[in-house]
């Protein structure tokens, strides 16, 4: 276990005062590390809300097996305390949880004795587990503060949204984000090289540069087609939920693909040959190639009437939605947890994986709707909105979509090379 660096907080203090006095930079630490937030306050240093300019830090990273009773033993703290410490953390933090390779920070007194005071582990980007053995035994958990800022993102598809994402630097949560949010529109299995996006949303992030997430959309255009999909955030009811630019609510009663991110292997036809059979007959359905194991799911709310396995379609499950439209879901690998016939299920909600089962060459997933009993084209399937904006609110949402639509239409378009 090896230790990285040692600091006396009283230098540190008087070191970050002057150097933020001059205007330069004091780096601590990389970007990719999880860093612990350093304030510099009238009553002293802080560390995550502890007061440590008294104090001196030992920093260093867990190796494989190392518990906490190694760790304490190797600062000189008894047995008895090391068990008491054990005894308290139980509701709080599991000690046999240490993970290899997390960063802890080890607090002593500033003398001869060089007592240890407090002992942080890094649970993760944001989590800190303060084992703290000051007068009396305590143990809890202190966050860094996170941070939200305003991002924007631009791009011109090349090969997929997902590479746009990934090579502008940008967190690759965005891309879902932009997913979900025209999961109603675009099928993000058909999108060309020339689409383009713009989204104006919020990124949370911690010691100003680690992205943690994405929060809120503030707006969005993807252009599929040579068409602009809008997607405008207006709070009607109390309730905020995104908007085209003619008002019409982007939420529908059915998505446009069960799956993320793939591509579509097989289209709706009257005649197809079959690659396993070899003779041609109908496929009415679309397939969608994608790896074994990932999620399927359900493109509306229904009612699980089958599911089970036949010759052709392997594993399948077949959902009815309402007294017009069903739709079936074949070759999967295995169903979800709680997949069966009569199961209530939610829009988006998982119900299998992709699989190879039954009459396939390899794993895809063939999906199939039909209305009043009869196979109609995926692709093609038109879907009505959910909720519909009040008339009363028009003027209000012209508003905001005429500032949105502007605000991102400043935002350049740069191509990628």
């Amino acid at each position: 276990m090896s230790l990285k660096k040692k600091y006396h907080y009283s230098i540190l203090a008087g070191l970050v005062i002057i150097l933020g006095l001059t205007g330069l930079f004091f780096p601590w630490g990389s970007r990719d590390e999880a860093q612990l937030d350093c304030n510099i306050a009238e009553e002293g240093t802080r560390f995550l809300g502890i007061r440590v300019d008294t104090l001196t830090m030992v920093e260093g990273r867990l190796s494989s097996g190392t518990t906490l009773s190694v760790l304490f033993s190797q600062y000189d703290v008894s047995n008895a305390l090391i068990d008491k410490t054990i005894s308290v953390s139980k509701d709080i933090f599991d000690p046999r949880r240490f993970k290899a390779g997390q960063p802890y920070y080890a607090f002593f007194t500033d003398d001869s004795l060089s007592k240890l005071r407090y002992l942080m582990y890094g649970r993760n980007t944001t989590d800190f587990v303060v084992f703290d053995v000051t007068d009396t035994v305590a143990v809890y958990v202190r966050q860094k503060p996170i941070k939200t800022i305003r991002r924007t993102a631009e791009g011109v598809i090349l090969v997929s949204l997902w590479n746009n994402i990934r090579k502008n630097g940008h967190n690759p949560a965005l891309c879902y984000r932009i997913a979900d949010l025209y999961a109603w529109q675009i099928d993000f299995f058909g999108i060309q090289e020339g689409d383009y996006y713009k989204v104006i949303y919020d990124e949370l992030v911690v010691d100003d540069s680690v992205s943690l997430d994405i929060g809120r959309i503030h707006g969005a255009v993807f252009n599929h087609n040579h068409r602009p999909f809008y997607a405008i955030p207006f709070e009607q009811d109390s309730v905020t939920e995104y908007y085209d630019e003619k008002g019409q609510n982007l939420r529908k009663a059915f998505l446009k693909a069960p799956l993320r991110f793939s591509r579509i292997s097989s289209r709706f036809t009257n005649s197809r040959r079959h690659p396993i059979l070899r003779i041609s007959r109908p496929h009415h359905g679309v397939d969608y190639a994608a790896p074994a194991g990932t999620p399927v799911v359900s493109i509306g709310h229904g009612t699980v009437i089958a599911a089970g396995y036949k010759r052709g379609g392997g594993n399948y499950v077949k959902i009815r939605h309402n007294s017009n439209y069903s739709t079936t879901y074949m070759h999967l690998s295995r169903f979800a947890t709680g997949i069966r016939k009569g199961a209530k299920v939610e829009q988006g909600q998982r119900i299998g994986y992709v699989g190879s089962t039954g009459l396939s060459t390899g794993p895809h997933l063939d999906f199939r709707v039909y209305r009043n009993g009869q196979p109609i084209d995926p692709l093609r399937m038109e879907s009505p909105p959910v909720n519909t904006l009040n008339p009363a609110s028009k003027t209000a949402f012209n508003a905001v979509r005429d500032s949105l639509i502007e605000s991102l239409s400043a935002l350049p378009l740069h191509k990628q090379s």
